[in-house]
């Protein structure tokens, strides 16, 4: 077992971990603190990225993600003023449900992932890290989706300029 092995475990496991924290976190209720544990989440993402030879991707996520769109929710999350949660009694039928809703996508998942072909349809590689096939593919192939989300930030942003702005009266 090599470094880049052990580095995939650890990464692995960390993005598991980080996931499973910004849910259900035992340290606080506090909602920020969720938020930084989506930041260690996306981190450890980036280097899986990174074990895959995908730097642009990694630097975007690190960039996009953990950067401006971290930003967005902090600020959202403080304007609002969210206080810490006051812990609510589990009922039965609610977790009785969430678990037979987990149990079955993970069979489904399961199921796919057994049914699928890994190696069937590779292409050739190209060179490590190019990005010019990617962008050539995303303002061809995928303009529209691409779009789509600009527009949504476009909006997200402008909902946080009219949330955050004072009534001058």
């Amino acid at each position: 077992m090599g470094l880049p092995d052990i580095l995939f475990y650890v990464f692995a496991f960390l993005t598991l971990l980080c996931g499973v924290l910004v849910i259900a976190n035992p340290f606080s209720r506090n909602p920020v603190t969720s938020a930084m544990f989506l930041v260690l989440t996306i981190i450890s993402m980036a280097g899986l990225f990174v074990l895959l030879h995908a730097f642009f991707l990694a630097a975007v996520q690190i960039l996009v993600y953990a950067g401006a769109v971290m930003v967005l929710f902090l600020f959202v999350i403080m304007l609002l003023d969210l206080k810490e949660e006051e812990r609510r009694k589990i009922k039965k039928f609610s977790l009785i449900g969430g678990l037979v809703s987990v149990g079955a996508v993970v069979t489904i998942f399961v199921k796919s992932i057994l049914a699928a072909q890994p190696g069937a349809n590779l292409s050739t590689p190209t060179l490590e890290g190019e990005t010019a096939a990617l962008g050539k593919l995303l303002f061809t192939q995928y303009l529209l989706p691409f779009e789509v989300v600009s527009v949504l930030l476009l909006v997200a942003m402008m909902g946080v300029i009219l949330l955050s702005k004072k009534d001058l009266k």
